[in-house]
């Protein structure tokens, strides 16, 4: 079989196996598609099992989580723990508490992380994991709840050095810290087998930051290349989690303006900048304490947006924060007739595959998010670091070495590109960097 058929092959099984539409079809079509130079250039990589391993996770872990409410009534939701790819280094991955997650989701973003993961250089393979439950309207009882029964379950499967779940959408360091003191209760140990811990925990001062100052410090980069900067660029953001508090902060440190930002009851626009204290606002709404609506209430200068999202709102740049597939055709045709020529993802997967293809077309850079977003692991496996040698790292320190990762991840996509002859295109240089250190890793390792 020739290398293209072979790929088709492989593209085919998946989605006959998950669905055409599944979210792990999409991402495993997006990164198969886009690897064709290696595989022209190493044949050895097509012959062998490298592409049917690649495709299947290591493990899935499914189990019921039962908890009761503040009134006594009894709830069962359903955890996942995905452990897709050991190759290069234990799993890593985040832990998302959300309405929305199922098998497709946790498979599409353990398959990513492995990639993200292999982008920043460090030694560790991809997870990812969570939970039907929504926290938001919960109390904090109830949470707790719920996070010591999640992890009754979940210990059996990780450790400091086989698999270390973080924090996701729905799990900040407040549910990391209920799981962690289950864990330790449950194991008698006290290691690193959590990150997005408090500090007062073990955590990395500056890690809650990290994912968003690292999107932040990669789109500085994408920038310098065309021989522009940040300087009073408009960016039209969605979500108001920690990646989107955290980009929001440092796009201002940054000289840049923050216009919107958004949930799932629509978005806000704010022309006169959100900054200083409707930045800190952001963390009320994300733990519950206050909505878009009172956002409005609080900086009069702001427009609520009830059941819609801000991609029509002109900008010079596009940073999706929020979820996976948030702008589609319609989201990408309005952002290709606007002035703004970066689109830098925040999100895992926020662009429908023909949502790249418009933007692509119409010319626009699209910053990958398994580039862009890598700030946020990194810093975890410094935490990982600095619990197993129980010596901290000042926070200067932290967001020292996140710029040079965030620089050195954006250069390795640059000359991967040009390795390969091709044009500057940071989603098919992620993609061949990232795919090339798994193949081989797994390669070297056998039929496992």
């Amino acid at each position: 079989m020739t290398m293209g058929s072979i790929v088709d092959v492989v593209i085919a099984n998946v989605k006959e196996k998950n669905g055409e539409a599944s979210l792990f079809a999409q991402a495993v079509e997006e990164v198969l598609e886009s690897v064709e130079p290696i595989l022209k250039k190493r044949p050895d990589l097509v012959d062998s099992y490298v592409l049917p391993l690649l495709v299947e996770p290591e493990r899935i872990i499914s189990f019921r989580v039962p908890w009761v409410d503040d009134e006594g009534v009894t709830h069962v939701n359903t955890g996942y723990r995905c452990q897709f790819n050991s190759a290069i280094g234990p799993y890593k991955g985040g832990l998302r508490f959300s309405p929305e997650v199922s098998v497709d989701e946790v498979k599409f973003l353990a398959f990513e992380q492995t990639f993200k993961n292999a982008l920043t250089g460090l030694p560790i393979g991809g997870a990812k994991g969570g939970a039907d439950f929504d926290p938001i309207g919960k109390s904090d009882m109830e949470i707790m709840r719920f996070c010591q029964s999640f992890m009754n379950e979940l210990y059996r499967h990780i450790g400091p050095v086989t698999d270390v779940p973080a924090g996701d959408i729905g799990v900040g360091k407040r549910e990391i810290g209920y799981m962690y003191g289950q864990y330790k209760k449950l194991t008698n140990r006290v290691e690193g087998t959590l990150t997005g811990k408090s500090p007062v925990d073990g955590g990395l001062v500056g890690r809650e930051e990290a994912t968003g100052y690292g999107v932040v410090f990669f789109a500085r980069e994408m920038l310098a290349y065309h021989q522009d900067d940040l300087t009073a660029k408009e960016v039209v953001l969605s979500g108001y989690g920690n990646v989107a508090w955290g980009a929001a902060k440092k796009l201002n440190e940054l000289g840049a303006k923050v216009i919107t930002i958004s949930g799932l009851e629509g978005f806000i626009h704010d022309p006169e900048g959100i900054s200083g204290e409707k930045v800190d606002f952001m963390r009320e709404i994300r733990y519950g304490d206050k909505t878009l609506a009172d956002f409005v209430e609080k900086f009069p200068s702001a427009t609520f947006y009830p059941n819609e999202q801000p991609w029509h709102v002109s900008g010079d740049i596009y940073m999706p924060c929020a979820t996976q597939n948030e702008i589609g055709q319609i989201e990408a045709e309005a952002i290709a007739k606007s002035r703004g020529q970066y689109i830098v993802e925040g999100s895992n997967m926020p662009l429908t595959r023909e949502a790249t293809h418009i933007l692509k077309v119409a010319g626009k850079m699209i910053a990958p998010f398994k580039a862009a977003n890598a700030g946020g692991v990194a810093c975890s496996v410094y935490e990982m670091a600095q619990n197993a040698s129980f010596i901290p790292t000042a926070e200067a320190q932290v967001y020292a070495q996140l710029e040079i990762l965030m620089k050195n991840i954006h250069q390795t996509c640059v000359e991967v590109c040009e390795a390969y002859q091709l044009p500057y295109d940071l989603n098919v240089g992620a993609n061949l960097a990232a795919f090339e250190r798994v193949a081989e890793a797994m390669l070297a390792q056998g039929i496992v």
